[in-house]
């Protein structure tokens, strides 16, 4: 699954990928130019998500505890 993930993140550009011939044979994943551009908005995000864990959590705990969830 981790390969096939790999291989998708790779045709869609996010990340290059490069093959060094040893033995054991060795794959290396880097991010791509484009994905790197794409690290501000993703950590505004993160920021938010940490911004309001404890509100997302609490209606959680109430969404299961109304739908017996618990």
């Amino acid at each position: 699954m981790l390969t096939v993930t790999l291989r998708t993140l790779e045709a869609d550009g996010y990340v290059t990928r490069t093959i060094y011939p040893e033995i054991p044979p060795r794959v290396e994943y880097s991010l791509t130019e484009m994905t790197r551009s794409l690290l501000p908005h993703i950590n505004v995000l993160i920021k938010w998500a940490l911004e309001n864990s404890t509100a997302i959590m609490d209606d959680r705990k109430k969404f299961n505890k109304e739908n017996k969830r618990e």
